[in-house]
């Protein structure tokens, strides 16, 4: 079973090179994380003959997240919860059937800058509920695959030029001891665990050159459950995208499971 998330950054804005990635890479299931799109309005039409079921949930203009599977898609929620109040589509799970159960979690975690300050409360606050929906998860003894754009750079080595992002929300020390948490339970960061060479990126600004220096940073992951890292055969980056016309910003990071 082939999994990967990709911060499309805009899915009417990169629909053709969406459609283009997924007939080359034949994923069987994709998190997407700022398709910024209703769920009226997203393009199912282009998805047509590629034989995906899709899931959205989506908000005007801003976040939304969506789940694509050539397998079907099962008990499928939306919002993380521990809050009523948070209106913000950033969450979505569902489970896939392959030759044994998979339950997903795709996720757009927030941003967090300016920090400190409400958009940064709210960044540790997400991820205090998404530790404790973590560690629920952990209690079904199933395999666990929580993916997407965690707007986290782990440790150092995970960005270019690790000075540059001191004093932002992606790299604070809070942040990361709020990712270290969850890590913590008993989760495996899957491109670490395969991947330890210097240079692995997964996003790189479209500001300043980022993209022809190399200055980027990784901050899309997917973390496994003990029980879903038992299964783990592969792991990649479809680097390469990223210098396609019109990319996001972002690109496609992917394991394959023995399920």
């Amino acid at each position: 079973m082939k999994i990967a998330t990709f911060n499309i950054n805009g899915i009417k804005a990169r629909a053709e090179a969406l459609v283009d990635w997924l007939r080359e890479a034949e994923p069987d299931v994709v998190a997407l994380q700022e398709i910024k799109s209703t769920d009226e309005a997203f393009p199912h039409e282009i998805f047509d003959g590629l034989g995906y079921t899709i899931e959205t949930f989506g908000q005007k203009s801003f976040n939304g997240v969506a789940l694509l599977s050539r397998i079907g898609l099962e008990d499928v929620r939306r919002g993380l919860p521990g809050d009523d109040r948070d209106d913000q589509a950033r969450w979505i799970e569902a489970t896939v059937v392959g030759k044994r159960a998979v339950r997903l979690c795709g996720l757009y975690l927030p941003n967090g800058n300016p920090a400190p300050g409400p958009k940064y409360d709210y960044k540790l606050a997400w991820m205090e509920r998404m530790r404790l929906r973590a560690a629920e998860l952990l209690r079904s003894e199933e395999p666990v695959v929580m993916l997407g754009d965690y707007n986290i750079i782990p440790q150092d080595e995970d960005a270019a030029k690790p000075e540059s992002w001191r004093e932002d929300a992606l790299a604070l020390p809070q942040s990361r001891a709020a990712f270290r948490r969850i890590l913590n339970l008993g989760y495996t960061d899957a491109v670490r665990a395969r991947m330890t060479d210097p240079g692995i990126y997964s996003f790189w600004d479209y500001q300043a050159g980022a993209w022809p220096r190399n200055n980027g940073i990784r901050i899309d992951h997917l973390l496994l459950s003990p029980q879903a890292a038992d299964l783990l055969s592969d792991v990649g980056i479809d680097k390469e995208i990223r210098g396609r016309d019109k990319p996001s910003d972002h690109v496609p990071v992917w394991i394959e499971l023995d399920a």
